[in-house]
């Protein structure tokens, strides 16, 4: 890839409100995952190992830190003079109304100034809040060998879930033919991934369109991609093999991390060809004490544990103490769990104490319990 030939905007200003009290005060994308890691590492790591110099991230709600996280693009060797992360909210407006993203559309239109800066040919658009590791840069051949004029990445779904999706139907050259919306009975199972690759100076003309049309959406799935398909552009489906995973609710967050367990799983963040780069974390030694009992557990540096751990993911800096288990969990960075307390299929937020002897959760519960707050010595299921 030339340089500056494909710019990358990252989606992050969703609410996160299905992640409850995980997204109180901190971005959904800013949310901790796989030990070390914050959401928004992958699709930035993807960026840099994909060779894409110039990244836009679009912040909005509670991004105190995860625009302070993202701004100097260091972590991710993007701190370059021909390189660099830039932070884009949402501009004022006289209008306090619209002192927003109105749409995933409409957050680009209010950086068409960014990216016209660095005048690229393609525009990558991303979301913030996926787990994957990806090569852009592969989808991007396939635009060009397509003639597109824009290229949709699309992952198959189990066909009794295609109906939670936007679903492309597409034809023997991957063409594709029609986009569904949470179809009630979809005709394929192919599902959007949320990333797109667009030629830039079409999209700049349908944005500003979209922009004057007072019945739109200003969205992608709802509005841009429909019109392309009415007026008859190239638009073709990439489809990826390897592990995606939304991590929009308290049950697929606990899933992707509890996907780490299984190491012949296409996420392996121990592969030194495509590294997920993340914050430098100055952990303590780790600690196992002699009368701990772990099995097949995923424990990051820094964690302390006395106790007994099985199929659970522990973050930096987590603590078991003696006698205490946990069990089919996930333990943010800090938590603390007592001497004699239980945890069963519950996710930990972090810097929770869990104290001596509570129980938390329960192995015949059918969600993933959210503990996000100190508990005393006492159940909750």
């Amino acid at each position: 890839m030339k340089q500056n030939e494909m710019l990358a905007m990252i989606l992050a200003g969703g609410r996160g409100s299905r992640l409850r009290e995980l997204t109180n005060k901190v971005a959904k994308p800013a949310v901790s995952f796989g030990g070390k890691y914050r959401i928004i590492d992958f699709p930035l790591s993807n960026c840099s190992n994909s060779g894409i110099d110039i990244i836009g991230v679009l912040t909005q709600y509670e991004s105190v830190l995860l625009n302070s996280y993202v701004a100097a693009g260091r972590r991710w060797g993007l701190d370059s003079k021909d390189s660099g992360v830039f932070v884009l909210p949402p501009r004022e407006k006289a209008d306090a109304n619209l002192d927003v993203y109105r749409g995933t559309a409409d957050a680009i239109s209010q950086n068409i100034d960014f990216i016209d800066n660095y005048d690229p040919e393609y525009l990558l658009i991303l979301s913030g809040d996926h787990i994957y590791k990806m090569n852009y840069d592969l989808m991007l051949d396939f635009h060009k060998a397509h003639g597109a004029d824009a290229t949709i990445a699309v992952i198959g779904v189990p066909m009794r879930e295609a109906s939670r999706f936007g679903i492309m139907n597409t034809d023997e050259n991957n063409r594709i033919v029609e986009f569904e919306e949470k179809p009630e009975h979809p005709r394929s199972n192919l599902a959007s991934m949320g990333i797109y690759i667009f030629n830039w100076k079409l999209l700049r003309e349908l944005l500003l369109s979209d922009i004057k049309n007072c019945d739109s959406h200003h969205d992608f799935g709802k509005d841009i991609i429909p019109t392309m398909l009415g007026n008859g552009c190239g638009l073709y489906a990439y489809e990826f093999k390897g592990y995606w995973k939304d991590v929009g609710t308290i049950d697929s967050l606990w899933e992707a991390n509890m996907d780490l367990l299984d190491r012949r799983n296409a996420l392996n963040l121990d592969d030194s060809s495509w590294l997920i780069y993340s914050e430098n974390q100055n952990a303590l030694p780790q600690y196992i004490g002699p009368e701990a009992k772990v099995d097949t557990a995923y424990i990051t540096q820094g964690c302390a544990i006395e106790g007994e751990v099985q199929r659970s993911v522990l973050f930096t800096g987590a603590r078991v103490d003696k006698h205490a288990r946990v069990i089919d969990s996930v333990l943010m960075p800090g938590v603390e769990i007592g001497e004699g307390a239980v945890v069963t299929r519950a996710l930990v937020a972090d810097g929770v104490h869990i104290g001596k002897g509570a129980v938390a959760g329960s192995a015949d519960s059918e969600n993933i319990l959210l503990v996000a707050q100190d508990v005393k010595g006492k159940e909750i299921v």
